[in-house]
């Protein structure tokens, strides 16, 4: 791929005024997957490195993607996202590239940013493939950067910025929205009543620590759930009156969590989705419909621990079972991030948001979910060092000046 630079690296004016920094390319952020049996268990590593997960354990989960040829599809869906969004991009006369690159596998983010550097590029906007804020879905990424720029020592050199969370766009809840009217519509016409249906919301868990110290603490997110837990219910509240307005009414629903990792003595968010849907079969419900709200794409933790190993527990509870599909590359979801790409441009509004919740900013806030494994900042934020590094700052000699963080 040529990349083609923005003749000014710093900012452009725009007609209504405001200078908005000029972006060499966009940088799509995923977490990565093998893409041959030979490396599910050197994937499964450097996804736990640093957390003392014994191999035993990765065993167990290689098994998953050896199941399904030992190749991973978030790759395959990460490169058609790439080309719908630059395709996107350029219809609206955006000239940016979209570039890609992984947090746990090839292509490496380092590798990508390093060969965009080599090309000109100095400012990249980066947009991760995670919809909501936590510390792993999230402030991660921009670590990652950080990091990426730390190893081949472009700290000053290039800037990367991040696109705020974007779980409340219109076109990432129409699809699931559009799917679960779908499925209701599905399980009517096989002869079951609304209120014979349970409505499973489904997202990834994580530590109940992370999830109380996700989102940023100046838009009140800090709490029980933090705003990893708020803005999922939210999405779950939107998807549900929009199904009700399309159908009249909508089954009873109920957020559950699934893919739980890590050490079994630390929390984490329940109640697990194999759980609930054996309770569902002891009550008088006949069918559950399992909407993974918490993923972009259909991956490996989608299509086997929902369709193998939820929808096991559905035949086994006697209960009726449909899966609605996540976005994907559906055209309303790659408007929304041509969307938000569009807002850090030129300054202008993305379409609002159709969740409740704070109004969110067009960047991540300052402190927001918190690295708790990092040690404790010596500037007046919370940013750490590999932060300040994607926004092209030398950390080192900002703790030196007492300056504390800042927004980007």
């Amino acid at each position: 791929m040529t990349l083609t630079t923005a003749p000014d690296h710093s900012t452009v004016d725009r007609p209504d005024g405001v200078d908005r920094p000029a972006y060499d390319a966009v940088l799509l952020a995923g977490f990565g997957g093998p893409e041959a049996p030979d490396e599910v268990m050197p994937f499964l590593r450097t996804v736990t490195r640093g957390r003392g997960v014994p191999d035993e354990r990765l065993e167990e989960v290689s098994h998953h993607y050896l199941a399904l040829g030992g190749v991973s599809p978030i790759n395959r869906h990460n490169r058609e996202l790439r080309l719908a969004l630059e395709t996107e991009l350029r219809g609206r006369g955006i000239a940016l590239p979209v570039l890609w690159g992984n947090r746990n596998s090839a292509p490496w983010l380092s590798d990508v940013v390093r060969t965009a550097a080599e090309s000109g590029c100095r400012r990249l906007l980066g947009l991760a493939t995670s919809a909501y804020s936590s510390y792993s879905s999230c402030r991660q990424y921009r670590e990652d950067f950080g990091n990426a720029l730390l190893a081949d020592g472009l700290v000053g050199a290039v800037r990367i910025d991040k696109v705020r969370p974007y779980y409340d766009r219109a076109g990432f809840v129409a699809p699931f929205v559009d799917g679960t009217v779908a499925a209701v519509r599905a399980a009517t016409a096989g002869g079951l009543a609304t209120d014979q249906l349970q409505i499973l919301f489904t997202t990834h868990s994580i530590p109940t620590a992370m999830a109380d110290t996700s989102g940023s603490a100046e838009l009140g997110d800090h709490g029980p759930g933090g705003a990893y837990v708020a803005q999922h219910l939210a999405v779950a509240e939107a998807v549900t009156a929009a199904v009700a307005r399309e159908l009249g009414t909508a089954p009873a629903w109920r957020l559950v969590y699934q893919s739980r990792s890590g050490s079994p003595t630390v929390p984490w968010l329940e109640p697990d989705i194999c759980d609930v849907i054996g309770e569902v079969g002891q009550q008088w419900r006949s069918g559950v419909i399992v909407v993974p709200i918490g993923f972009v794409s259909d991956h490996v933790e989608v299509i086997w621990d929902l369709d193998n190993e939820a929808a096991q527990a559905a035949q086994q509870a006697g209960l009726a079972f449909w899966r609605v599909a996540t976005p994907g590359t559906d055209a309303r979801f790659v408007s929304a991030l041509a969307d938000l790409v569009a807002e850090r441009l030129d300054h202008t509004a993305a379409p609002p948001a159709v969740v409740s919740g704070p109004v969110r900013p067009d960047s991540c806030a300052p402190a927001c979910c918190v690295n708790l494994r990092a040690p404790k900042p010596t500037t007046a934020g919370q940013d750490s060092a590999a932060d300040w590094a994607a926004a092209g700052i030398d950390a080192a000699a900002l703790a030196r000046s007492g300056i504390g963080s800042a927004g980007r």
